[in-house]
């Protein structure tokens, strides 16, 4: 299976998610918008990032709130990197207001992305102050690992809820 994202304004992206008869997420910050979703096709964007799926848990929601680690991995590291990842046991799907988890290996360039969505910002928060995200991240080591090509960084997004005319 393969994931799918571009970029774009949130008018835009949903006027696009209107045109395909597939389960487009379209999300928002205050960077604009962005369009997810996951398909064993060929991607319907004309510009954009495709993924695969390497491990993925829980379901995609309409509603909720985003956060991907992006992750840049050198190209001769990215089976250790695979494997260390896939390695790591994580309790993140029993978390209150957990939805889905996706471990997204890119097709094109060396942006890994760990994608986990919640039903609300609180509820990751939640998880980051927890135990058991203490418990799946003591073994980090201060420094970058050796495989980074560049430095990770997140972003976050809420989820886009069309609002029906009356």
């Amino acid at each position: 299976m393969k994931a799918y994202m571009t970029k774009g304004t949130v008018d835009f992206l949903v006027k696009l998610s209107k045109k395909h008869a597939l389960d487009i997420y379209i999300m928002n910050n205050n960077e604009g918008g962005l369009a997810y979703y996951e398909d064993a096709k060929k991607s319907i964007f004309t510009t954009g990032k495709d993924y695969e799926i390497i491990t993925q848990n829980g379901e995609m929601q309409a509603e909720g709130f985003v956060v991907m680690n992006n992750i840049p991995v050198t190209d001769d590291a990215r089976a250790v990197f695979e494997d260390r990842f896939k390695a790591r046991r994580s309790d993140v799907d029993s978390m209150p207001g957990f939805q889905a988890f996706r471990f997204l290996r890119p097709l094109k360039g060396n942006h890994y992305v760990v994608l986990t969505q919640w039903n609300s910002a609180s509820d990751f928060d939640n998880w980051k102050n927890s135990e058991t995200f203490q418990k799946a991240h003591q073994n980090q080591e201060v420094k970058k690992p050796a495989y980074y090509a560049d430095r990770p960084f997140t972003t976050s997004y809420q989820m886009y809820v069309e609002e029906e005319n009356s």
